[in-house]
């Protein structure tokens, strides 16, 4: 059994660029479904749930020192996502 593919993208520029509208009809045709979420959704867009607590809760303020520790903090947070990191909706 073949699954449909989806995307489901937000409204970020990238998103909404001219080029992803003219791409529309062949993904389509290729069975594939583009599904854009409302202009502000963050309770729809998983990754933006999982960046506000990267960006207000788990990484310290010293990783905006720097672009290397940024990339150091973000990657640890991902790396140890679901075991050191941990979002509770309850």
């Amino acid at each position: 059994m073949e699954l449909p593919t989806v995307i489901v993208v937000d409204q970020a520029p990238i998103h909404t660029s001219q080029s992803i509208y003219e791409m529309k009809a062949e993904w389509a045709e290729r069975g594939i479904t583009l599904v854009e979420l409302p202009s502000y959704s963050p309770h729809l867009n998983l990754i933006e749930r999982l960046w506000q607590f990267m960006k207000y809760q788990w990484i310290e303020m010293s990783a905006y020192w720097g672009w290397a520790s940024l990339v150091e903090y973000v990657e640890r947070v991902l790396k140890t996502y679901g075991d050191d990191y941990v979002i509770n909706f309850s």
